[in-house]
């Protein structure tokens, strides 16, 4: 029978007439042979070449059979090994088991015995490989639904985080922030509502300042103890407070600064009947506990878990980082304000006659702006830009800004020169664009004929045209360096004069309805607003 694939087959022994009868016979059969005198020779032969089937005698020199049985064991245990001795016995027969030999033969051996007993072992190798391979390729394809399925948590986990952070990114305002919280936690942990108690120092008992529920409804804190008419209709119970976890569990969070999960309510914790599952973490700003968020489950199979505590621990460090971002930012814009008011007050205290000017311009432009119906957010623009519209000139020598007379038309260019300067001040400052083109614009004139830009009509921002009354009314109410301040009748002409030429027809006749009201006069004198229509303008 000739072999198709060749298979190396290994003789071991140290009688040389065994070794040749068999490399010729097995040769002739169309396998390959290799042969060894002993087993250290028959070690080096199998470190060098893919052997299929070891035959070996047991008792030769230098390395006997039973040792190069092991070393083959620790080498390949899928080689068969099959020992042939003169000199069986009971001790041999349990030895060459316990190495790992497959098949015993007795010399002398009958060479077609040898081969029946070689094609017996290799079938069996190779059902044994075969099941190693099938038993690998199963234990791969369970790893591998393993690691896809680790994976697509890992994806989860991701999304959930990124969406938290994102859930952070636009809060304008430190107050926002706990209303963001609960209902970013109702979210990611499928509660049935959520909780945030602010508790620290100064506030030495649990206060409730935000929730939400499961109907979506985000509950403030002056209502967070009743439901509204909406909520009634989505659910099928009375109305009432969201059952919350009890003030001394709150406090056991605070005092350890660990977040808290019990998954099932079984009454030992004080906790209401119907409130199922509870997580309570604490909030940290700056190392400090600030508040307390929670979150609870009143129905339903579903019980908070381990992941569950983790997403609401994230959100909570989120939130206290927004709060702290916020805080930051706040911080270093209050101190870039008063940094450029001081340079606003620096370049008024160089003049005595135009001091706290900007503070009149802003008022009396507060006032105008509100007759003119102007939204909240335009009269805060409007409040920073008029205590600001003069800071270009600290870039104006003193000898032109404090000249007594009239000045020149190459010393007027030089101080036209001002509002561009301020624009450029703030715009280095990376302060906001609307502020900026206000104080660049605010000596335009409606015709056109303003400075730097010759801007016309619609073209200037409304709250420049807005200052722009304002300015030279204050400018002529006050004592100059060249001149004492005009008469009132004189004023209201010249601005009723400019009105379509130098001013907004619109804005005058705003001026004109509070100015009649008595609301200009009042803070020319006094410096204080009056409150319009329940807003309180601020003047600086």
């Amino acid at each position: 029978m000739k072999v198709e694939n060749k298979k190396t087959i290994l003789f071991v022994d140290d009688e040389e007439s065994i070794l040749k009868v068999a490399a010729q016979y097995f040769e002739r059969q169309g396998y390959q042979i290799l042969t060894a005198n002993n087993g250290a020779e028959a070690i080096e032969i199998i470190e060098n070449n893919k052997i299929d089937c070891c035959f070996t005698d047991i008792n030769m020199p230098v390395m006997n059979g039973l040792d190069l049985a092991e070393n083959i064991r620790l080498h390949d245990n899928t080689m068969p090994v099959i020992v042939m001795t003169g000199y069986p016995s009971l001790e041999n027969t349990i030895q060459t088991i316990k190495n790992g030999v497959v098949d015993f033969l007795i010399k002398p051996v009958n060479l077609k015995q040898m081969e029946l007993c070689m094609q017996r072992v290799l079938r069996q190798r190779g059902l044994f490989i075969e099941n190693i391979l099938l038993k690998e390729e199963v234990r791969g394809k369970v790893r591998l639904e393993e690691l896809n399925q680790e994976l697509l948590y890992k994806v989860e986990e991701l999304n959930i985080l990124n969406k938290i952070l994102g859930s952070f990114t636009s809060i304008a305002s430190s107050a926002d922030v706990f209303n963001r919280a609960v209902d970013v936690a109702l979210d990611i942990t499928h509660a049935d509502h959520t909780l945030f108690y602010i508790i620290n120092e100064s506030v030495q008992r649990p206060f409730n300042v935000a929730s939400a529920t499961m109907r979506g409804n985000l509950v403030r804190a002056e209502d967070s103890q009743s439901y509204t008419a909406a909520d009634e209709n989505s659910v099928d119970r009375e109305p009432g407070p969201d059952p919350a976890p009890t003030e001394s569990l709150i406090m056991e969070v605070v005092t350890d600064e660990l977040p808290l999960i019990i998954s099932q309510n079984n009454g030992a914790r004080g906790l209401p009947a119907d409130l199922l599952s509870v997580m309570l973490v604490p909030l940290k700003i700056r190392g400090k506990v600030f508040g307390v968020l929670t979150a609870g489950i009143r129905e339903g199979d579903k019980r908070f878990t381990e992941k569950d505590l983790y997403y609401l621990s994230f959100v909570a460090q989120s939130a206290a980082q927004s709060i702290e971002n916020l805080a930051l930012y706040e911080n270093i814009y209050e101190n870039l304000f008063a940094t450029l008011y001081a340079f606003v007050n620096a370049v008024e205290a160089r003049d005595l006659y135009t001091r706290q000017h900007s503070n009149r311009v802003t008022g009396i432009s507060l006032l105008i702006g509100k007759q003119l119906g102007c939204s909240c957010e335009e009269l805060d623009i409007l409040n920073f830009a008029g205590h600001l519209h003069d800071i270009g000139k600290i870039g104006i020598r003193d000898d032109i800004l404090l000249k007594p007379g009239r000045l020149t038309d190459d010393e007027f260019e030089k101080i036209k020169q001002h509002p561009a300067i301020g624009a450029n001040i703030l715009a280095q400052m990376g302060m906001w664009d609307k502020e900026r083109q206000i104080i660049r614009c605010h000596h335009e004139r409606f015709d056109g004929k303003g400075y730097p830009d010759g801007l016309k009509g619609d073209q200037i921002p409304l709250l420049a045209r807005i200052l722009s009354v304002a300015d030279v009314y204050d400018a002529m109410a006050s004592d100059r360096a060249y001149r004492k301040r005009m008469e009132e009748k004189v004023i209201l002409k010249v601005i009723h004069e400019g009105s379509g030429g130098q001013f907004d027809p619109a804005v005058v006749a705003a001026f004109d309805a509070v100015y009649n009201q008595g609301y200009i006069l009042h803070y020319m004198e006094t410096g204080q607003l009056e409150e319009i229509d329940g807003y309180h303008a601020i003047a600086g």
